[in-house]
């Protein structure tokens, strides 16, 4: 048996702390900032062997595992919380899916640099209520060791959640990052009523956006095309579930930003704080995103998402 700790308590660190608690021999337990466990996820009865706590302490110490589950604006001031109760030998892997503002760093950059130890990432097509329900699901642990890879899939592996191991962490990385910011894109060529070709285009393009990026930072181009990049894009792109999509849909059906995200009531659209530190990291490495660049236009700018769709359909011809 193992002791996992789940720091964030949202609607994905709920559905992995349910997901792990199914196999019924490991002891986890789901930290939140608060005393209220279940609130993004409700419905789900928790079960004995999963422990809420609001102590970061108590959840960490003692911790096989720690995987974090926070939104990504908050890991680094969370790691800096953490730094003091982590133990030599735990192994780290993150779940948050996100680029950081201004340092543009992957969020295992970010724990990497506060905490001192390695980290590896979970990622791949997971809307959290179904996995929280067992429904059937394939993800990927990307780890630099594979030795550590190999531990992660063996002790997150879970009836309905079956684990790929990969060595790529900043393709794997990217690809559960990027793909929110396409997201957004195809929900707005939705809510435009554009059609499905026009999403079609969103998400096959998006592939190679999020793909150019990737392999500049370092990453492989193969493991875009896997359960990370392309299964997770076309989940995110359309399913009903996609909180990224949800947003894209009432832009472009003409809400603002801000009334669109008040009426998350509390949940993360992630793709909204990614574009703008997407773009960053793309100018850093000199590749071109023109649905991002769009993206963030119409987040930041106010730019109509008319106008928007009109620009990437008038850019020059080029070979695919």
């Amino acid at each position: 048996m193992s002791r996992i700790a789940i720091v964030g308590s949202g609607s994905w660190g709920t559905a992995l702390a349910l997901s792990l608690a199914r196999r019924g021999d490991h002891s986890i337990a789901l930290w939140s900032h608060s005393s209220a466990v279940g609130t993004y996820l409700p419905g789900f009865s928790i079960p004995p062997q999963l422990k809420p706590v609001s102590d970061l302490a108590l959840a960490v110490r003692g911790a096989d595992i720690v995987i974090s589950a926070v939104p990504s604006q908050h890991v680094r001031a969370t790691y800096e919380k953490m730094k003091p109760f982590l133990e030599p030998g735990q192994i780290i892997v993150s779940a948050t899916k996100g680029i950081e503002d201004q340092s543009f760093l992957r969020m295992t950059q970010v724990i990497e640099q506060v905490s001192g130890g390695k980290a590896g990432a979970l990622s791949g097509p997971s809307f959290a209520q179904e996995v929280a329900a067992g429904a059937p699901t394939a993800i990927t642990v990307a780890a630099g060791e594979s030795e550590i890879a190999n531990r992660l899939q063996e002790e997150l592996s879970a009836p309905g959640l079956r684990i790929y191991t990969n060595d790529d962490v900043i393709g794997v990385e990217l690809g559960g990052a990027l793909k929110n910011v396409i997201a957004i894109a195809s929900g707005i060529a939705s809510g435009l009523g554009l059609g499905h070709n026009s999403v079609a285009a969103i998400i096959t393009r998006g592939v190679a956006e999020i793909t150019r990026l990737a392999v500049a930072c370092g990453g492989r181009r193969e493991t875009l095309a896997g359960l990370s990049g392309l299964g997770d894009l076309v989940l995110t792109c359309t399913g009903p579930l996609s909180r990224n999509r949800s947003v894209g849909i009432e832009l472009g059906r003409g809400h603002k930003l801000s009334t669109v995200l008040s009426e998350l009531h509390g949940k993360v659209a992630e793709g909204v704080r990614t574009t703008s530190a997407a773009l960053g990291l793309a100018r850093a490495h000199g590749v071109e995103m023109p649905i991002t660049e769009q993206m963030a236009a119409i987040l930041e700018q106010g730019k109509s998402p008319q106008d928007a769709i009109r620009e990437l359909m008038a850019r020059p011809g080029r070979e695919e």
